[in-house]
């Protein structure tokens, strides 16, 4: 495995990024402490995202609302809009492409790129481009930090030491010792299960850690990944293995005036529609459904075998099937806060494998060519034009669209 003598690898990180572009869109939030939430009106959901104004105060990401007031009297409370975190990541990524070629886009937020030998040379004047570029061309509100490193996993790590709007360069020659003095929760592949592990190990500390052999991490992660981890840490050129797409699905927290079963079901029948729009638009079929319902005191959920489909018919016959169930596990008046719905088990349309009999049924195959012929006419369109059964979207929308940090919606999310 090669190991890099220079720098090769750019990391950049937006800085609390949906906050940012809120307030770089609407001058009258720059400044102040605001934190994005889901829809108007709420009280008893999460902070989504914090400013960093809002950050100042101790509030963070993914806290209770009610607890980000009481630290922070003056929070702000914005409805998510993530169309315009959609479009305002296309934008940044045309312009940061127009200074260097991005290699992968990791997240809404992150992506990487790699060095030519010029810029290897001179990464902080390219940094200083790529600020600029963004600052002129989308906004000086929407700021990165940016890492520098012999492979991918270090420049992440690097990225995160001066936030936000910061550089970091790590040279080979200052791996791993660059590493010691930092907290485990620093490094991605080590959660805070992993770190009770660890430290189950008698591993304290990252230079306990990285004295370790790549065997030896291999036996306490249980798997590869431990020794891949090894050979990032140390600087080698280790690429991360392909993934391979598991499920589609959606989730949505359900406005105040729509939380019993029977609303929820109305919200879960449209969420499952778009996820098996994406679904056949990707070429998979699936052959599992998954569904849950949180409430205030505990979660529900069921799951149902499919017979390796795509169309809008069977999945939700299937999702009948699987309400019918839940609704004898809920009592008659309790609040429904979210629902959610995942279809898994994919198979690509050119790996489908049928019994004879299905694949001769006549039904299924006129069903699969209706759900084409209506993605077709609504992606003509760019709207939900034809739907099978009723399309009554919740007040606020973002059915299917909602704020995201690992998926980067579609267009279509939002129809």
């Amino acid at each position: 495995m090669r190991k890099p003598e220079t720098i090769e690898r750019l990391y950049l990180d937006f800085d609390g990024f949906f906050a940012s572009v809120e307030q770089q869109a609407r001058p009258s939030l720059r400044g102040k402490p605001i934190g994005i939430v889901p829809f108007e009106g709420v009280r008893t959901t999460c902070v989504i995202a914090a400013s960093r104004e809002a950050k100042q105060f101790g509030v963070k990401n993914v806290m209770n609302v009610a607890d980000a007031k009481r630290i922070c009297p003056d929070l702000i409370l914005v409805p998510q809009t993530p169309d315009l975190y959609r479009r305002a990541h296309n934008t940044l990524l045309a312009e940061i492409g127009s200074v260097i070629p991005i290699d992968v886009v990791k997240s809404i937020d992150e992506l990487t790129c790699r060095l030519d030998q010029r810029q290897r040379y001179d990464p902080e004047a390219l940094s200083g481009r790529i600020k600029d570029r963004i600052a002129q061309y989308v906004g000086p509100y929407i700021t990165c930090s940016i890492g520098f490193a012999a492979n991918r996993h270090l420049a992440k790590i690097a990225g995160k030491q001066d936030k936000p709007n910061g550089t970091t360069i790590w040279h080979p020659s200052m791996v791993p010792d660059v590493l010691h003095p930092l907290p485990f929760d620093d490094i991605p592949g080590i959660g805070s299960r992993m770190e009770g592990r660890l430290r189950s190990h008698g591993i304290h500390d990252m230079q306990g850690l990285l004295q370790l052999s790549p065997k030896h991490m291999r036996k306490i992660w249980r798997n590869v990944s431990g020794e891949r981890l090894w050979y990032a840490l140390h600087g080698y050129d280790i690429q991360a293995p392909k993934s391979e797409r598991g499920m589609f699905g959606h989730g949505r927290v359900l406005p105040l005036d729509m939380r019993s079963m029977a609303s929820a079901y109305s919200i879960a029948r449209m969420l499952l529609v778009k996820a098996a729009r994406r679904m056949r638009n990707a070429g998979y079929y699936a052959s599992r459904l998954m569904v849950w319902c949180q409430g205030f005191k505990r979660s529900i959920g069921d799951q149902k075998k499919l017979p390796i489909v795509s169309d809008d018919h069977a999945v939700l016959t299937a999702l009948r099937s699987i309400w019918s169930r839940l609704e004898l596990l809920v009592p008659p008046n309790a609040k429904i806060v979210r629902v959610g719905v995942t279809l898994g088990d994919l198979t690509l349309g050119d790996q489908r494998q049928l019994d004879m009999l299905l694949d001769d049924d006549v039904e299924r195959r006129r069903e699969e060519r209706l759900s084409k012929a209506i993605d077709h006419l609504n992606r003509k369109y760019s709207k939900s034009l034809v739907t099978r059964g009723p399309w009554t979207p919740p007040k606020g929308g973002h059915l299917g669209g909602k704020i995201s940090y690992t998926r980067i919606p579609n267009p279509e999310d939002f129809w």
